[in-house]
């Protein structure tokens, strides 16, 4: 997964609190470290959109399993929008598993599952379904910000 800081001063203090010498200079570290989110989520769901059409042409089924607060994220900060329930001829499934703590013991239990298609995962991204752009469409969009004042001017001055 993708981190972000440093987790060599919780390592120190992990390993001191077992009872491990470490230096001192390591245990006053205050960088923190934790999950970066928002690119984990995006490469998740980049690579599953470049696998999902491959597994569309071959009629197969891709798995993304995870935990229930990284699939909240997901939907919070993604365009989850037609994501609901489970279709068996969709090749992408998510299901989203509870890890719990209770009675002294870990317990993961099924929380959801859901399905869909690559167009649904570049919905997702908010990327364009359609990736050919026609020649004359992109001039369209580009030709109003070719405005005088978006040109490179090169120039002696006096």
């Amino acid at each position: 997964m993708d981190t972000t800081g440093t987790v060599w001063p919780e390592r120190q203090r992990f390993l001191k609190e077992q009872g491990v010498e470490v230096s001192p200079l390591d245990l006053n570290n205050k960088k923190t470290f934790g999950m970066n989110w928002k690119m984990t989520l995006k490469t998740i769901l980049i690579q599953m959109h470049h696998k999902s059409e491959t597994f569309e042409q071959l009629n197969k089924h891709l798995v993304l399993i995870i935990q229930k607060p990284l699939y909240e994220h997901m939907r919070r900060n993604f365009n989850f929008d037609g994501i609901e329930g489970v279709r068996l001829g969709d090749p992408v499934h998510i299901h989203v598993y509870n890890f719990e703590e209770g009675e002294n013991k870990l317990n993961l239990s099924l929380h959801t599952r859901v399905s869909t298609d690559s167009a649904g995962i570049a919905n997702c991204l908010g990327l364009n379904a359609e990736g050919k752009v026609e020649l004359q469409d992109l001039i369209r969009m580009l030709e109003p910000k070719l405005v005088e004042g978006n040109r490179l001017k090169i120039g002696m001055t006096d």
